[in-house]
């Protein structure tokens, strides 16, 4: 039995060493960043923007590669299956955080088989009306809300999406009833809602601009914990009157569980040098986005955070699950 321990300890410190080796020499090879969506789409849009600056301060090819299909959980599956060296990354989004919540028979679980690197960015939505709509700030339409019990109607760019969550966790923290109408996206919903077909919507902040400006739209809110750069008068659900309200769409970076935590912390300090810079910045924050780096103990909390109120507002809404 000691020899047999003595056998087991020195493999285990023989795996050791290689680990700090791979450390050491981090990288040492292209490192392939997933995403678990099609080309243009948000998390795909923001992957290539730090890519080539994540490849110039790594000293090695950043690959983003595309593996869209089953809301991100091919892709996640992948890395979650990928070997703890630091070289297969995945950029999380929001979505993927549903997911559980949907598909209770997932293949992977988020907090098990992921090790959480950083946050890259936040987005924010605004919860807008169409301008008939009696209500000038989020507690006169929550006052019309439960005045008229099912009647209002508001559209998400689909079950289970980042704005269909807005919408149910609005209507679980104000105790209202609002119906709720999928669309195909975040822009048909606004058009939706200026065309007077639903009452409510809550599109990102980048895309809503010109709609305000038509007088199509009134924005009420954004849906963030703190008010947006690009609409700083603007403020959020929360001093609006439903206290701790924050939802808003967010995008990180994760790599398999048991990268050596050299590894990982030399890729944090290497996407927040990046996504800090003024350039980047600036490029991010007219697509209504705002860096958000954080620490992998930050952004581990916010996951897990956000997995149990996904579904705890999942199954307030009802939504189906397999």
């Amino acid at each position: 039995m000691k020899l047999f321990r003595l056998r087991v300890g020195i493999v285990a410190w023989a795996g050791l060493l290689v680990f700090d080796a791979l450390a050491q020499g981090y990288p040492i090879k292209p490192i392939r960043l997933f995403i678990g969506f099609t080309p243009g789409a948000a998390p795909d849009v923001i992957a290539r923007m730090i890519g080539p600056q994540l490849s110039e301060n790594l000293g090695q090819p950043v690959v983003v590669e595309n593996r869209g299909g089953a809301g991100g959980s091919i892709a996640t599956e992948l890395v979650a299956r990928s070997p703890a060296d630091g070289y297969t990354l995945l950029m999380m989004a929001a979505a993927d955080t549903l997911q559980p919540a949907l598909r209770p028979k997932l293949p992977y679980d988020l907090e098990r088989d992921f090790a959480p690197v950083s946050m890259v960015v936040t987005g924010t939505a605004v919860l807008t009306v169409h301008p008939s709509v009696p209500a000038r700030n989020v507690k006169e339409l929550v006052a019309l809300a439960r005045s008229h019990p099912g009647k209002l109607n508001y559209g998400s760019s689909g079950v289970g999406s980042s704005s269909h969550l807005m919408g149910e966790l609005f209507s679980l923290m104000a105790e209202v009833k609002i119906s709720h109408v999928p669309y195909k996206g975040s822009a048909e919903t606004a058009i939706a809602t200026a065309a007077g077909q639903i009452e409510i919507s809550f599109p990102s902040i980048a895309s809503v601009g010109p709609l305000l400006d038509a007088g199509k739209l009134r924005a009420l809110a954004v849906t963030s914990a703190k008010r947006n750069v690009l609409m700083p008068s603007l403020p959020t659900i929360s001093e609006s009157g439903l206290s701790g309200y924050d939802r808003s769409t967010w995008f990180g970076v994760v790599a398999p569980a048991g990268v050596p935590r050299d590894i990982i912390t030399r890729l944090h300090a290497v996407i927040a040098k990046v996504v800090e810079t003024p350039e980047m910045k600036a490029s991010f924050n007219k697509q209504g986005l705002e860096p958000q780096p954080t620490t992998p103990e930050q952004f581990a909390a916010f996951i897990r955070g956000e997995i149990a109120q996904n579904a705890k507002v999942i199954k307030f809404s009802g939504t189906k699950t397999e």
